[in-house]
């Protein structure tokens, strides 16, 4: 049987008495708990102490929701300021619109703060919950689905989305900003959420091949998914601000992509860090609560992480062989 449409909801919105229950709200909400179930393991198996992870999220999630939407009100302006906009729904996040660069630089700053409160580096909890990051971008492309929005031009093929006007009257913007009461049209959200789970895994699979640190994996992180944000949002007609007729997001994706791979580069040849004994980490010694599995022909998932030597350099060096008697005073 052939798949005619992808339909979308018809609602997203269930009144629980004086309570309306909002999928958008819903799947933001479901993103940060993996987000940071998926960082919590990942930093207790890099010799982090449990706990660690949900602490900072208590800075970092607040400050991610209001960059999103600034980065939102900034970069899609005409529905707040235009003519005929309505500025007080700058501030209605439930209805959808939080911009994921936004999200990532407030987001950073807040973890930044959670981070030096602990006393522990921030590019090594970056490296820690970038999946989870990605994980929970996807889970949020599902609000963007209930919402009838972020869909591309129109399409005849297999998977194309069909696109209505909703039950209650409120109509779908289309490209031109005229209502559409039905269409079908390629399916962007579902194009990113699908990015972001194979992203995901690529760097999860590069973290464990080359053992990687010091924020590598966060910068692969925003490239892998710079790189699939810059094809992507060529297709979306959404209205969103231009430069040269080239929505805002595809240059933010490109600039943001170099200096991910700059970043990355950068940090080539130095080993992971050894959290293990240090603050923010279990006490040296303490075997992980969930030890991972191990790996076909040996080996696990996340072997032993051996104290760097820089991360030795200040303690005291003794020159003398082992075993030589003590030097003359």
């Amino acid at each position: 049987m052939t798949l005619a449409a992808i339909p979308s909801p018809t609602q997203g919105v269930w009144e629980l008495g004086p309570l309306p229950l909002r999928a958008y709200a819903l799947c933001i909400i479901a993103g940060i708990v993996v987000a940071v179930v998926m960082g919590e393991r990942r930093w207790v198996a890099r010799g982090g102490a449990p706990g660690v992870v949900g602490d900072i999220a208590v800075w970092a999630v607040p400050f991610g929701i209001v960059g999103g939407r600034i980065y939102h009100v900034v970069s899609s302006p005409r529905a707040y300021f235009g003519e005929g906009g309505e500025p007080l729904r700058a501030f209605a996040i439930w209805e959808g619109g939080l911009g994921i660069w936004g999200a990532v630089a407030l987001g950073a700053l807040g973890a930044w703060i959670g981070c030096r409160r602990r006393g522990i580096p921030l590019p090594a909890f970056g490296d820690a919950v970038a999946p989870g990051i990605l994980v929970a971008q996807a889970i949020g492309r599902l609000g963007n689905w209930f919402n009838n929005e972020l869909y591309g031009g129109p399409t005849d093929l297999p998977w194309r989305l069909r696109i209505h006007e909703w039950s209650g009257g409120q109509a779908v913007l289309g490209p031109d900003g005229a209502p559409v009461v039905a269409g079908y049209f390629h399916p962007t959200f579902l194009y990113e959420l699908l990015w972001n789970l194979a992203a995901a895994a690529f760097i999860i699979w590069a973290d464990r091949r080359w053992r990687l640190g010091h924020g590598r994996v966060f910068a692969l992180y925003v490239a892998a998914y710079c790189l699939g944000r810059f094809w992507i949002e060529m297709m979306r007609t959404d209205p969103a601000e231009t430069i040269a007729g080239i929505r805002l997001n595809v240059f933010t994706a490109g600039i943001l992509f170099l200096a991910a791979v700059i970043g990355f580069l950068s940090q080539r040849g130095r080993p992971r860090e050894a959290l293990a004994g240090r603050a923010g980490g279990r006490p040296a010694g303490t075997p992980a609560p969930n030890p991972p599995a191990e790996r076909a022909g040996g080996g696990t998932d996340e072997e032993p992480v051996e104290e760097p030597a820089e991360d030795l350099a200040d303690e005291p060096v003794d020159p003398s062989p082992k075993g030589a008697p003590p030097a003359a005073p």
